[in-house]
């Protein structure tokens, strides 16, 4: 089998479902009686984006809590999962989004469907989690580290965003001459307007938490640290109102919704728009990826390569 048709069946749904049950490879699930909440740690092998594992295990994730009707046990409790957190197993780095190498290869390759697959397999976890599950809990991101791309998307689904004070979150990728697309557009654009999203989409800066919060992005920005806890706070806080909280974020479905087959489409236009790019676009794109390689490997540069 060479790399081209490896790559074609790997990004087949049947892949993406070939997680042995009850067992995540590349993500932590932690449940929280106190707090009757489930914290889903992103730990991805290798570099910190969305592979696919990561997309597998989110998969089966959201299969086993619908399968669990909502609840979890944790020390001999059984309760109904209220709130489920998202977070990184690495407090350096949230997200760096999509497999950007993946990416290259595939272009390379002219391998549009495998592409397109790539691109459903990450809108299906976020679409969830905007949809809360079916309703049944208040959905979190707790952000510690840098979310660039899909991982700045991945953190936008949630209701409400907790950010440590030094994390910076943008969206690069017109960087090499692409747009975020697995979401991006419709979360900003339902937040902060048509306008504002794309100056930020087209602009590709990295912003800080502060910032982001002046915007209506950020909920709440905490000293670097104090993020688990101050996530911890605002549940504890929020314990009487959890009822009200659920169904007023529910509303937003009905008032501003994000639909799948939106979605959808908006992968499609991504997944043309990535077999226009260039040789120079692709060079980008694989700079970006050796940044990514030094940052992991304890060499963290100061900003995204321009």
């Amino acid at each position: 089998m060479n790399a081209v048709t490896e790559a074609k069946y790997l990004y087949t749904h049947a892949a993406l479902a070939a997680v042995p049950q009850q067992e995540y490879q590349q993500i932590d699930v932690i449940h929280d009686a106190e707090t009757r909440s489930a914290w889903t740690y992103l730990k991805p092998r290798g570099r910190a984006c969305f592979t696919l594992g990561l997309l597998a295990d989110l998969r089966l994730r959201d299969k086993n809590f619908e399968a669990d009707r909502g609840q979890a046990c944790s020390d001999g409790e059984v309760f109904p999962i209220e709130y489920s957190v998202v977070a990184s197993a690495d407090p350096r780095v949230f997200s760096w989004g999509g497999d950007l190498a993946l990416f290259v290869m595939l272009i390379k390759a002219r391998d549009r469907e495998a592409l397109l697959h790539y691109a459903r397999a990450c809108v299906e976890p976020a679409w969830r989690r905007l949809c809360h599950y079916g309703g049944r809990t208040t959905t979190i991101s707790l952000v510690q580290g840098d979310a660039l791309g899909g991982g700045f998307e991945c953190a936008l689904t949630s209701d409400v965003i907790i950010a440590e004070e030094s994390v910076r979150m943008g969206f690069p990728e017109i960087l090499f001459n692409l747009f975020p697309g697995m979401g991006a557009y419709s979360l900003l654009a339902r937040r902060i307007g048509a306008r504002q999203a794309e100056k930020m989409i087209l602009g590709g800066e990295m912003h800080n938490a502060s910032y982001l919060k002046e915007l209506g992005l950020v909920d709440i920005v905490v000293p670097d640290g104090q993020g688990k806890e101050a996530t911890k706070d605002f549940i504890r806080r929020h314990r009487g109102q959890s009822n009200g909280m659920r169904a007023l974020f529910r509303c937003r479905e009905f008032t501003n919704p994000v639909t799948m087959e939106e979605l959808m489409q908006i992968c499609e236009v991504w997944t043309d728009a990535a077999l226009r790019l260039e040789d120079r676009d692709l060079r980008m794109m694989q700079r970006l990826v050796k940044a990514q390689v030094r940052q992991r490997d304890g060499a963290i540069p100061d900003s995204v390569p321009a």
